[in-house]
């Protein structure tokens, strides 16, 4: 497997996440390189590195440093987006709770370059014991005189770093969700974020914000030490560097691995092989990607460009792998159910359209299947992918969309048969309930 650590290089020293043990390491050597240079050679080092944000959307990071305004005397805060509810995801978790100082110092620098005033790690309300680790390495950090008034000894460089816990929506996940629930509002997006395209102008408080998620945060420590040329080294021509994927589902050993980015998909199963019986399908980038027939793997590398030309994403890294006992059609609903379950409700086309989703997919493993039902999942799901406030919708759209692609047979199955089509795995269905009272009988 192309395993390449970077960020993970020192995982398992034992306490690392003690300042004494990661500056021995290495530890701030990035932010002390950084504050020798303009702050505008800090953005450049992020631009030649080829770095795109790691939560999903692989987004240009330097762009969004660049944004920043220079020339405005308001506050410009920075934003670390650690909410990573999407399922299947758990690399942020080990970042934080392994390798705290790693991210601390990673906002730092960008505080540094993007004239930061003040920064804020949202923790999704479950991670207690990262946030724990978090606040740890924050407060080991003003100590060192890394977080403060005059960092460094550097006149006018002020910067503090607050940990602030969310209360378990996967919906606050969604940058400007994110920003309302971190301003004290209720946890919805917005059009816009919340008054521009990107928050870099205008977002929490009216005020110049740059969001990233952990992942980007950490990787940027490991450029400013290391320089950005040696980071572009990895990876492909449009990804360079390396990805963090969280392995899990019917594999003989599930954990994050970080990988080069363009190493073959398949190359994942090497970690200890498929378990309970053959390879089926895999879902790359988490719950809300299209899930990907395993005839089509070898074809696939992990890079933002070679997923999309397949049908599907890398996303946030979330890699399931299901085997040949696994029915699509029930893992379908029970990944309808959760998106249903966190839609903020704002939105009609998303409120409405994950229930009727749920709905009908719970009907069709009820045994209550009906001819024309696989035309009204596509078509609901056209009527939420794209028309949503929120990136919620589509992502509840897509895996319905790619299972039905992918494995329409077993949808076709399940409504002729009203059964499993997994053979000795059938799950019997359900009797379909109708109320007595909501039968019409003729006159």
């Amino acid at each position: 497997m192309a395993i390449r650590n970077l960020l993970f290089e020192h995982r398992e020293i034992a306490g690392i996440e003690e300042m004494d043990v990661y500056e021995k390491l290495g530890g701030y050597e990035g932010l002390r390189r950084a504050v020798t240079l303009e702050r505008q050679a800090v953005i450049d080092e992020i631009k030649t590195s080829g770095l795109r944000g790691r939560g999903g959307a692989g987004f240009p990071t330097w762009i969004k440093w660049n944004g920043i305004p220079k020339n405005t005397d308001k506050p410009h805060y920075l934003i670390c987006n650690a909410d990573e509810g999407e399922t299947g995801t758990y690399k942020d978790r080990e970042l934080m709770l392994k390798l705290p100082h790693l991210l601390v110092e990673g906002m730092v620098i960008a505080g540094y370059a993007c004239l930061g005033t003040a920064g804020y790690i949202y923790i999704r309300g479950e991670y207690v014991e990262p946030a724990w680790q978090i606040r740890k390495a924050i407060d080991q950090a003003y100590k060192k005189g890394y977080l403060g008034k005059n960092i460094l000894g550097i006149e006018g460089f002020n910067y503090d770093l607050y940990v602030h816990m969310g209360a378990g929506s996967y919906e606050c996940g969604e940058e400007s969700a994110l920003m309302s629930s971190l301003m004290g509002e209720r946890g919805n997006p917005r059009l816009k974020a919340p008054h521009a395209p990107l928050p870099v102008h205008e977002g929490v408080w009216k005020s110049p914000t740059l969001v990233n998620n952990v992942e980007t945060y950490c990787a940027a420590t490991w450029i400013l030490k290391n320089g950005g040329a040696e980071y572009a080294k990895l990876g492909t021509e449009r990804s360079k560097g390396t990805k963090i994927i969280s392995v899990s589902g019917h594999i003989a050993k599930p954990a994050n691995y970080e990988v080069e980015m363009g190493t073959p998909l398949l190359e994942l199963l090497k970690a200890g092989g498929v378990t309970g019986g053959k390879l089926k399908a895999v879902i790359p980038g988490g719950s809300s990607v299209p899930i990907m027939i395993a005839d089509k793997l070898d074809k696939i590398n992990l890079d933002y460009e070679s997923c999309a030309a397949s049908g599907t994403m890398l996303g946030s890294g979330g890699f399931m792998v299901f085997n040949d006992t696994t029915d699509i059609v029930l893992l379908m609903k029970r990944t309808s159910e959760f998106y249903m379950h966190e839609s903020c409700g704002k939105c009609t086309p998303c409120r409405e359209g994950t229930r009727w989703l749920f709905k009908i997919l719970d009907r069709i493993t009820s045994g209550g299947g009906r001819e024309g039902d696989i035309e009204l999942l596509l078509d609901i799901c056209s009527q939420i992918d794209g028309r949503s406030y929120c990136g919620l919708g589509d992502a509840a759209a897509w895996p319905i969309v790619g299972a039905i692609k992918a494995f329409r047979e077993e949808f076709e199955y399940w409504i002729e048969h009203k059964c499993s089509p997994i053979g000795d795995h059938a799950v019997p269905p359900t009797p379909v309930v109708v109320n007595p009272l909501l039968t019409l009988t003729p006159a």
